[in-house]
């Protein structure tokens, strides 16, 4: 059932007041802007006449500055390690009024920056530098620390899972059991290699591709998509899961419910990088003031649509999710029972 303008409301005028706890891969974001006039005489490639640079909060730290922008207060606990980028990623992590208080330093790590040429709004390449092994044994207690010192004070968890090792199985085991012991709801955006591990979550915001792999059934057809929404969720306990499509939108899959298909918002595509942090972030503000998993499925929906027409990783605020849910519930585009036609 569509969202009405009165219910809108109602979700709306109570975002904004929770607190929410981020786990995860804190990284930085790099992006060289500039113009292509030639090719290099040393290599087939272009040169980029770089005009201008600019970092923005990456990772698990972008879904912070998302929470954040919504209004609601989000405690980051990651590591980062003692170099130019972790200094750097405080600077903007203080500009944007999120603590640094409970992100650990790792000496063994290298802060994870991405640095990506940009031309013409479109990416040329992209350099990383980081680390990308498991935390150690003394790193990982002093995050399960930081961890448990909040985890009373807080309306959800998120855990960010980029794959740069600082979710390892035994702290997701931890952290997920004491959520579950304390009621607490936990949402996750996952990475493909520890799916399986993500059991009994509130929630798990995988796109299709992700979703495929884990389930080991590439998403060709809705038999498909429904196939591997409705085993996933068998398998691993879970309360909802949400597959983000692209252009297709998102299906959500909930226990004993037919999946709901909500159409994209989205009318243009500039960027794709850090949607995801979007989706979970809007979803989970929504939910903390009262939406249920539809509703704060829409409302993420909106968010999406929103950041995907921002070069780079974007955050939206709640005034802007307002607008774009109100204009879409003027051109009736919300949500249907099942899960689309064929893809």
């Amino acid at each position: 059932m569509p969202l009405s303008t009165a219910r809108i409301n109602e979700i709306v005028d109570c975002m904004g007041q929770s607190s929410v706890l981020i786990l995860g891969d804190i990284m930085l974001d790099e992006y060289q802007l500039g113009t292509v006039k030639r090719i290099s005489p040393e290599a087939p490639v272009p040169v980029v006449e770089i005009t201008s640079s600019n970092l923005l909060l990456g990772g698990s730290a972008n879904v912070a500055a998302n929470i954040r922008a919504l209004g609601d207060r989000p405690i980051l606990i990651g590591t980062v390690g003692q170099d130019d980028a972790s200094l750097k990623l405080t600077k903007l992590l203080r500009e944007k009024n999120i603590s640094s208080d409970f992100i650990v330093d790792d000496p063994s790590r290298q802060t994870t920056l991405k640095t990506r040429i940009m031309a013409h709004n479109q990416q040329v390449v992209r350099a990383d530098r980081e680390s990308t092994h498991e935390l150690n044994d003394v790193i990982e207690i002093k995050v399960y620390k930081k961890f448990m010192s909040v985890i009373d004070d807080v309306d959800a968890v998120l855990i960010s899972d980029y794959g740069k090792g600082v979710i390892t199985k035994t702290l997701l085991e931890k952290v997920i059991d004491a959520c579950v012991k304390k009621g607490k709801f936990i949402g996750v955006d996952p990475k493909e290699t520890h799916f399986h591990n993500y059991r009994k979550v509130s929630l798990i915001t995988p796109n299709h591709d992700e979703a495929g792999f884990a389930y080991g059934r590439r998403i060709r057809t809705e038999k498909d998509l429904i196939d591997v929404g409705e085993g996933l969720m068998k398998t691993l306990k879970t309360k909802s899961i949400l597959i983000t499509r692209g252009p297709d939108g998102m299906s959500l899959f909930r226990d004993g419910i037919k999946p709901a298909h909500i159409p994209t918002f989205a009318r243009k595509v500039y960027d794709v990088t850090g949607a995801g942090d979007t989706v979970i972030a809007t979803f989970v503000s929504a939910s903390c003031a009262g939406a249920d998993l539809l509703e704060a499925s829409i409302v993420a929906n909106a968010g999406a649509g929103l950041s995907v027409a921002e070069v780079g990783t974007a955050t939206v605020t709640i005034n802007e999710i307002k607008r774009e849910l109100e204009l879409n519930v003027r051109g009736g585009n919300f949500v249907r029972s099942q899960a689309g036609s064929d893809m």
